[in-house]
């Protein structure tokens, strides 16, 4: 479980790293990589808010 989580992170740091690179105007494959970090975040963000109940937003 560790060695699982341990490659999570490492993922998501290596994303981030990504998105900075690909803002300073990075090769094609970082702004790739970028995007689709975005587009994870933003599914994470979203699954996030369904399980909630109420109005909330």
């Amino acid at each position: 479980m560790v060695v699982v989580l341990g490659v999570v992170l490492a993922l998501a740091v290596a994303g981030c790293g990504a998105v900075v690179w690909a803002a300073r105007g990075g090769p094609r494959w970082v702004r790739a990589v970028a995007t689709a970090t975005l587009v994870a975040g933003e599914l994470v963000r979203r699954s996030g808010k369904d399980g909630r109940r109420g109005g909330e937003d």
